[in-house]
């Protein structure tokens, strides 16, 4: 491996967005480490990555337990001693899909749980591993919001999601663009840069087939938000180049 090669951890890496997004940052040069909740599901995704040619390299990492992502982080610094790009990819959906509007009757459980995932685990996962990005010669952070966490979207009654009202879900992702405008002020005299990512509406597990995006194109943006240069976006809300409204 080149000592200047891009290291780059994904979260959620063996399925969906995440992989289609180590595949694309790997047919750039960029050595990928595929995170997944098991060892098994992320050395399986390593292998088929390797078998295109991708430098791949996998680590168990479920974002919710503190123990995975000291030991994950303890493991990257082993092997590669810095970190150059960090995409909290991994996430949940709404309880009852996102299709069905609730509000007052979101419960607690499930609040925390998507909260733990959406927002906690990708602040405590990012913690674990600014010292590693902060080694880089331009550390990148890439957090997996959704358009549907704009409050000035979700505020105008003719907006596209105006009807899509999934509360747990929804804040969760508002959140967690506030964690990236508060990162990216932490961070501004570093030579990390933090944005959150609008992948777009995109056919998986979550956005069902409904979606008019394809797996490939949902990837693009986090992967131009990961290779942009010095002069790139910092602490904004971006779908395939394009700036959101928070």
């Amino acid at each position: 491996m080149a000592i200047d090669k891009k290291i780059a951890l994904i979260t959620g890496a063996n399925r969906g967005i995440g992989l289609e997004t180590a595949r694309q940052l790997g047919h750039k040069g960029t050595t990928v480490i595929v995170a997944a909740r098991t060892l098994d599901a992320a050395e399986q995704t390593a292998t088929t990555l390797k078998a295109e040619g991708i430098d791949a390299f996998a680590v168990q990492l479920d974002v919710t337990k503190a123990a995975d992502r000291t030991a994950a982080a303890k493991i990257v610094t082993d092997k590669f001693g810095k970190l150059d790009i960090l995409i909290n990819n991994a996430g949940v959906g709404a309880q009852d899909g996102m299709f069905n509007p609730k509000t007052s009757q979101t419960t607690e459980e499930e609040l925390q749980t998507v909260f733990g995932t959406n927002l906690f685990s990708v602040i405590a996962v990012t913690r674990e591993f600014l010292p590693l990005l902060k080694k880089s010669e331009g550390g990148r952070i890439v957090n997996l919001s959704s358009v549907l966490g704009s409050l000035t979207l979700h505020a105008d009654p003719n907006s596209p999601i105006a009807s899509i009202k999934v509360f747990a879900y929804d804040a969760s992702k508002t959140a967690l663009n506030a964690f990236t405008i508060h990162l990216a002020n932490e961070l501004k005299d570093t030579k990390i840069k933090v944005n959150s990512a609008h992948p777009g509406w995109v056919k998986t597990e979550m956005g069902t087939d409904q979606a008019p995006m394809e797996i490939v194109d949902g990837a693009k943006t986090s992967v131009e938000l990961a290779l942009i240069g010095p002069d790139g976006p910092n602490g904004r809300f971006i779908h395939l180049g394009s700036e959101l409204p928070w």
